[in-house]
């Protein structure tokens, strides 16, 4: 399966109208400096709050409007803009050229990664990531299990300077403005951030976030939903490469109960709806069958090792809340 040039194109297209929308979103916070809706007061009785929802669509043209003409005529804001699009795409980037490069050693075809750009605030960063599609059979769970924790692998790998630069970089604040700066939304510190600090000499806790680290926080938040063992995430490959389908069946089960739980505990506690979409994208996962590869053969050491380090990957990566309303 070769690549027409207007299969390229197709593809380049899409790659470039998400550095668009991820440049914009790095502009707008919460990753950026520009505020939501400033003029926007809470409405106090239905009247308002239906004047509100009405006027939002106006609101949101405006406000990406006004960001575009500032990326034109505003260098520090373009400047933030790309340091968070250019890395996060990086990352993304070599997410997906892990799975393509891994296909084509096996003589899998495959799309080249089709990038899925969003609306920002839609999308806090403006994409919802990418993919590739594999259109023929696998050839054995090896392939399975090489193919699929090839691309968190390497997304591991290019996430992780650009987090050490976004740590080396960053600035430290009073407890006073760290309050300012983050009084609605708190990233969460993944396992790797928080080790990395220490190693470097930084705290987080008067830390200002930057669009390096942004970017590096979006970067491992795919990584860890990506290797959640369920469906034809990546993570589910591995699982299935390894144990079998009946083993598959029932971690996509029991990921999807412990992400709902994280998803009703982030309300209560935090007042944050993110776990409800990762628990919706699980329910979708489990209803995906997982393809039988051609050869059922176990997987040997090296390999069972390899799975190993990508648990460590996850573990280093993943949060149960990661974004936490104030």
């Amino acid at each position: 399966m070769r690549p027409t040039a207007w299969t390229w194109l197709k593809h380049l297209a899409l790659f470039f109208i998400a550095f668009l929308t991820v440049t914009v979103a790095g502009s707008i916070q919460p990753f950026g400096s520009i505020p939501i809706f400033p003029e926007v007061q809470d409405p106090q009785n239905w009247t308002e709050g239906f004047n509100l929802l009405i006027s939002l669509p106006a609101l949101y043209f405006r406000l990406i409007f006004n960001t575009i003409t500032g990326l034109f005529t505003d260098f520090e804001l373009l400047k933030n803009g790309v340091y968070f699009s250019i890395p996060l795409l990086a990352i993304l980037t070599a997410h997906e050229a892990g799975h393509y490069v891994a296909c084509r050693l096996y003589g899998v075809d495959a799309t080249l990664p089709y990038f899925i750009p969003m609306p920002p605030i839609l999308s806090p960063a403006g994409t919802l990531g990418a993919f590739i599609k594999i259109v023929s059979p696998m050839p054995s769970r090896r392939a399975v299990f090489d193919i699929g924790v090839a691309g968190p692998i390497a997304g591991f790998i290019a996430l992780v300077p650009v987090l050490i630069f976004g740590l080396l970089t960053m600035v430290q604040v009073s407890p006073e403005k760290v309050e300012t700066a983050n009084a609605d939304l708190y990233f969460a510190d993944p396992l790797l951030t928080q080790l990395l600090a220490k190693f470097i000499g930084v705290n987080l806790d008067f830390g200002k976030f930057n669009p390096f680290l942004a970017a590096a926080w979006v970067g491992m938040l795919v990584t860890s939903l990506n290797l959640i063992p369920s469906g034809q995430l990546d993570g589910g490959h591995a699982v299935y490469s390894i144990f079998g389908s009946r083993i598959h069946f029932w971690t996509g089960r029991v990921a999807f109960g412990v992400m709902a739980l994280l998803s009703v505990l982030g309300w209560f506690l935090y007042s944050s709806p993110s776990g409800l979409l990762f628990t919706i994208l699980l329910a979708v996962m489990m209803r995906v069958r997982h393809p039988e590869p051609l050869i059922d053969a176990p997987l040997d050491s090296r390999r069972k090792i390899v799975a190993v380090l990508t648990l460590l990957i996850f573990i280093l990566c993943f949060v149960p809340f990661p974004i936490q309303v104030r």
